[in-house]
């Protein structure tokens, strides 16, 4: 590892910063940079919630605005002297982007393309593009996602992040751009938002009501804390190669199904709450990510092991019932206008 080409930001713009992914990496980056000036744009729609990044309010600048909203984007990237971006902003939910997609499209595909080519003029020094290993598709029951694999998404969220991800590239390669790509497998860990599998589960089951889960359970996920996943961003941002992509997951190959019984378990409660449900549309049969490349080039490697990880979150939503109680009622809107309404 060349150390003399280690990026140091001086001020960095996190889009979809307060989305889960998002806060989690704004919480991990001001704590280890605490001199890096840190601002975090995001439209906060449903998924997006300040709430996320309590009790940080003097640590960082806050930029309410639509990643498709050139000019906002624009005076973002000036008002803050921005240097670097870290873009996580993203319509991210399948069965949402089954049910509506053109706004996955918009989002995903225009917005990125927004932040591209605002950033390119305001002349960032580095841009780190967060995307999904859900771009690649499904793999059968053998071998690993690496950089190499065909790109060959089955839903309209992963349709439209692969797009987004091509435009990335043809930034790097056209324009010399210093962008970056990351994919990750699937998160879990604190403030993710109920709609997704781990705290769906999680909170049916802490309120005795029934657990769906599609097909016959056996589709397999990738596992991996979002804490690891901040690190990997973070060792990207300082000492990733503009150009290049880097797969990011744990070799934490779980089904579905065997998540929602570790879940019941450790709540002592029957799996009688299970419920099969008819499967999705084009349902992704496994992934699996090899981050042999990430872990060699630049030193990172998944710290957290499953089974502390995911005791962590369970207890997490169980001493939170207030926060996921008031996301799930959309109160939690109610902080942002008490918080920057009259601003």
């Amino acid at each position: 590892m060349n150390l003399s080409k280690i990026f140091a930001p001086t001020s960095l713009l996190v889009t979809g910063g307060a989305g889960f992914i998002g806060s989690n990496f704004v919480r991990s980056f001001i704590e280890s940079h605490p001199d890096v000036r840190v601002t975090v744009l995001d439209a906060l729609t449903y998924a997006g919630n300040l709430e996320n990044l309590a009790n940080l309010e003097s640590r960082f600048s806050f930029v309410k605005a639509d990643i498709c909203d050139a000019e906002a984007v624009r005076k973002a990237l000036a008002d803050h002297a921005v240097d670097a971006v870290v873009h996580f902003a993203a319509e991210s939910h399948v069965d949402r982007s089954i049910l509506g997609p053109m706004i996955f499209t918009q989002t995903n595909v225009l917005g990125t393309h927004v932040m591209l080519e605002e950033s390119r003029r305001h002349g960032v020094a580095r841009f780190v593009h967060v995307s999904t290993d859900e771009v690649y598709g499904s793999l059968g029951p053998e071998g690993a996602f690496t950089e190499q694999s065909p790109i060959d998404p089955t839903s309209p969220y992963a349709a439209s992040k692969a797009a987004s991800d091509l435009v990335v590239q043809a930034y790097a390669k056209t324009f010399g751009f210093p962008a970056i790509i990351t994919r990750c497998s699937n998160n879990y860990g604190p403030w993710q938002f109920p709609e997704k599998l781990i705290p769906l589960m999680l909170i049916n089951a802490m309120n005795d009501k029934a657990l769906p889960v599609y097909g016959d359970g056996m589709n397999v996920r990738d596992w991996i804390h979002t804490r690891d996943h901040s690190a990997a961003v973070l060792a990207v941002l300082s000492r990733g190669m503009p150009g290049e992509v880097y797969n990011v997951g744990s070799s934490n190959e779980w089904p579905n199904i065997e998540i929602v019984k570790l879940i019941l378990r450790t709540l002592g409660k029957p799996e009688s709450l299970i419920t099969y449900v008819k499967d999705r549309p084009a349902h992704d049969r496994r992934y699996a990510i090899d981050s042999s490349k990430i872990e060699r080039e630049l030193g990172w490697k998944a710290m957290i092991p499953f089974d502390e990880g995911i005791a962590e979150t369970i207890a997490w939503y169980r001493a939170n019932e207030r926060w996921w109680q008031r996301v799930m009622s959309g109160e939690y809107l109610e902080y942002y206008e008490r918080q920057y309404g009259k601003r």
